[in-house]
């Protein structure tokens, strides 16, 4: 299996629910480092997994939809906690109905799978992997 990865980064506000969160309840931030992977069998015909400047974009775009942003509020997470594991289904699945929707190029309709990896620290990383 070949993959690319691109790289961005996020600023969020959450909290989190449950006795066990203990002070994650209250309002806190957090800023994530985004690594988003595209896996695919074989190379295309341009010898790529995807293009990586379109890969980079889509990525941008959907991280600027929830930069700067309470968690809490977006419907997305809507009863849910908005842990780095929620948050990084919900950016693999944009991402995911963005290469369907053509915008990764027509290289990506031969895409495997998508894995979003968010990194809080240098000592721990939330991901999801999906197919495609």
């Amino acid at each position: 299996m070949f993959s690319i990865t691109v790289r961005d980064h996020l600023m969020v506000a959450h909290s989190f629910r449950g006795a066990g969160s203990g002070p994650g309840q209250r309002l806190h931030g957090a800023t994530f480092v985004v690594d988003a992977a595209f896996r695919r069998p074989a190379l295309d015909d341009d010898n790529i997994v995807v293009d990586r400047a379109l890969a980079a974009q889509e990525l941008g775009a959907v991280i600027a939809e929830l930069n700067y942003r309470n968690l809490d509020d977006d419907p997305a997470f809507a009863g849910a906690n908005t842990s780095a594991e929620a948050l990084a289904k919900v950016i693999a699945d944009r991402l995911a109905d963005r290469a369907t929707a053509g915008r990764l190029g027509a290289g990506a309709r031969d895409l495997a799978g998508i894995t979003v990896t968010l990194h809080d620290s240098p000592m721990a990383w939330a991901s999801y992997e999906r197919a495609l």
